[in-house]
């Protein structure tokens, strides 16, 4: 019972203190949100690609299967009152044989300036090895064309990543090979920048889809391939594509995984660049606990670029097999996701991985997945301005077939 006295001042000022504390770490609690569960129906399922947000707030995606036509969808998520959200399909594919329009999409989507929307597929087309392709939004709805069908020339199709853009409107995208599509008069011209073929140091499995800065270099990374003999095939390799003045394109090896507590098999996840030209990923096994790492590769000036591990995962309650990339924000924390790990489950993990002044990095669990709310997030996460992260799982969720969620941190 009160006794009715008041507080000294400082024993208000100590219960000021105790409640706001008490606040922040309420406040600080990561809130994980599922926008929408896929049912693998009409909505579609699988959802292996990242998430893509417009100027209002609204999501994108592609899924790689749905009913009744079975070839996947490109939908919306709008945000509405009260925190709800609306799954719209804008397009579903066909994905049944003899369709031209693609289907089976993996990957994520990028905008033009336009507002118009461009993706890949890995099925259909005309031969049936995939497709890139444009979405425009119009009065009577989305319009699809199919921008190139594959194979590449001198081989290569079937992409499981997307798409990147430059300042000129070409497509540039990895598949055995690395590509490029240029707009002309007759439609788009595919140009095969450089053959992976895993021989004499070289990579083998672009999975990733490349990433471009600010003078036109593309960076990404092949799953097998390069020096190292620790992995059969190669344990994959971190590669640069510089374009010449001869209209040719230059392949430098920065960084061969597989050496003694390296990672091994850098997955599907695009890599992430500083304003300092660092690059950021994944590796899928490997590092010295063996379920995977988060890397750094810096420049040197002799041009040579040096590897630091940041975290290696270990097997059980902070995630392992990382195959999706990573995101960072302004103030250089990283977060991404595990396809494995977390809970008795194993269904992945959302992880936070924050530099300290003394130059380790803290590693923190965000959410782990249960199943119920979805299960083996496989594609890199995407920031809002506000710090918001969005997420996408292939699995799990009230549907079955994945979902679609939000991450406050």
């Amino acid at each position: 019972m009160s006794s009715g006295r008041p507080l000294s001042p400082l024993s208000a000022l100590l219960a000021i203190a105790v409640t706001l504390s008490l606040a922040t770490r309420a406040s600080a609690v990561p809130k994980y949100k599922v926008l929408h569960a896929f049912s693998g129906g009409n909505d579609g399922g699988g959802l292996w690609g990242s998430l893509l947000l417009d100027k209002q707030g609204n999501v994108y995606g592609t899924t790689s299967a749905s009913s009744p036509q079975g070839g996947g969808t490109v939908f919306q998520l709008s945000r509405r009152a009260k925190g709800t959200w609306v799954h719209t399909v804008l397009y579903h594919f066909c994905g049944q044989s003899g369709c031209r329009d693609g289907g089976g999409s993996t990957a994520g989507l990028i905008f033009d300036s336009a507002g118009s929307l461009y993706g890949t597929t890995r099925l259909g087309g005309v031969h049936g090895y995939g497709v890139v392709f444009e979405l425009t939004p119009g009065s009577g709805g989305w319009v699809e064309t199919v921008l190139y069908n594959f194979p590449l020339p001198g081989g290569g199709c079937c992409p499981y990543g997307g798409a990147v853009m430059d300042k000129s409107g070409n497509l540039f995208g990895a598949t055995y090979s690395a590509f490029e599509l240029t707009p002309d008069s007759k439609g788009w011209k595919a140009t095969s920048l450089h053959s992976f073929t895993g021989r004499h140091g070289d990579g083998s499995g672009p999975f990733a889809a490349p990433i471009l800065d600010a003078v036109g270099n593309l960076y990404g990374t092949t799953e097998h391939g390069g020096s190292s003999k620790n992995c059969g095939a190669g344990c994959g390799t971190v590669y640069q594509l510089r374009p010449l003045t001869s209209g040719k394109w230059k392949e430098t090896i920065l960084h061969s995984f597989g050496s003694s507590g390296d990672g091994a098999f850098p997955g599907v996840g695009a890599l992430t660049m500083d304003s300092s030209g660092n690059l950021y990923g994944t590796t899928d096994i490997g590092g010295p606990n063996g379920y995977g790492t988060v890397f750094k590769l810096t420049s040197g000036s002799n041009g040579r670029w040096q590897e630091t591990i940041l975290h290696s995962f270990t097997q059980g309650r902070d995630g392992d097999h990382v195959s999706a990339g990573v995101v960072r924000d302004k103030a250089g924390t990283l977060y991404g996701t595990t396809i494995g790990g977390g809970t008795q489950c194993g269904c992945g993990v959302v992880y936070k991985l924050a530099p300290n002044t003394n130059g380790k990095w803290t590693y923190t669990v965000l959410h782990r997945f249960t199943g119920s709310n979805g299960a083996q997030p496989d594609a890199n996460l995407i920031l809002d301005d506000k710090g918001n992260l969005y997420g996408t799982t292939a699995t799990g969720g009230a549907g079955g077939a994945g979902v679609a969620f939000e991450v406050t941190p």
